[in-house]
């Protein structure tokens, strides 16, 4: 009996530092099980040789558009300013682009053909990659992520039918080629990217080169910029086999939207899709692709892709 007692005694004076020892041990294992930030993924660096062939981080803690703010301290909307030195180099081999490679391919729409003699595509590659800036190919950025053939880019603007006052969404900025060419037709573009290193990265070049008029954001592009639309264009630059229903909701009625549809391992064919003012959606094929694979809340599904 009195045995019973003393050990109960000791129970209560130990019990404070058993709690207190639980508490820190598991503070401990929080740390060290703290994931890595987003940022840690890195990007193929200026003294690294051929492609960064890392596994792309889809980054899933981006996908709720909720979760992210604008930055209070953006510039107003305005046009690019074509200060930058780059705009005034190698401007033949853009002319020769457009004539070789684009012009003769089913892409008439001056607009566009403008665009492409304007956007300087070497400021959007790697430091190794210079020399083919301008060749009828896509070419790798890093982070299993390509710039898109100028063809491609060409093709898939001029069937968005854009002017000088198209608000445009893009998923899947990579360098940032894509918007800046959208940007220099439309009035605004708002695109995202998953990988937040390029994005990172496309905000800093498109800012430099005075796009003033494109705004990037960290995110998974499934969800849209709910907040910025509705759209007059949506472009997708990424395969998915499925069309996510944010983005059919955030096209206006008369817009149009444009996409790699198919397996990322399989077939793909080029879909455009328009609304009309009843919001009633078709669609149409076009031309078979090959893209890399949109990532993110996408590969999860949400029903049969639109065909």
């Amino acid at each position: 009996m009195g045995e019973k007692e003393m050990v109960k005694g000791k129970d209560r004076t130990y019990l404070p530092l058993v709690l207190i020892l639980a508490v820190l041990l598991g503070v401990g294992i929080l740390v060290l099980k703290r994931p890595v930030e987003p940022g840690a993924v890195t990007l193929a660096s200026e003294d690294e040789k051929g492609d960064a062939n890392q596994p792309g981080d889809s980054n899933e803690a981006a996908e709720g558009q909720e979760q992210i703010e604008d930055d209070p301290n953006e510039e107003p909307v305005s046009p690019p300013d074509h200060n930058h030195p780059a705009f005034k180099e190698r401007v033949k081999e853009r002319e020769n682009m457009v004539a070789w490679q684009i012009k003769d391919r089913r892409v008439e729409d001056a607009n566009v053909l403008r665009a492409m003699r304007t956007v300087p595509r070497h400021a959007f590659v790697r430091s190794w990659d210079l020399e083919r800036a301008y060749g009828d190919y896509p070419l790798p950025i890093g982070l299993n992520q390509t710039i898109s053939q100028p063809f491609i880019v060409a093709y898939m603007t001029q069937a968005l039918e854009l002017d000088a006052n198209s608000k445009v969404f893009e998923v899947g900025t990579g360098s940032g080629y894509q918007a800046a060419v959208c940007a220099e037709i439309a009035k605004e573009v708002y695109t995202v990217e998953i990988l937040e290193k390029l994005a990172k990265g496309a905000k800093e070049r498109l800012k430099k080169l005075g796009y003033h008029n494109v705004r990037v954001r960290h995110a998974d592009g499934y969800y849209g910029w709910k907040e910025k639309g509705p759209f007059d264009a949506i472009i997708i630059t990424a395969a998915t086999d499925l069309v996510p229903p944010p983005l059919k909701a955030q096209l206006k009625p008369g817009g149009r939207m444009i996409l790699p549809l198919g397996s990322p391992y399989g077939s793909q064919v080029l879909l455009l899709i328009t609304k009309d003012e009843q919001g009633q959606m078709r669609s149409r094929r076009l031309m078979g692709v090959q893209f890399v694979p949109m990532t993110g809340r996408v590969l999860r599904g949400e029903g049969p892709g639109q065909k």
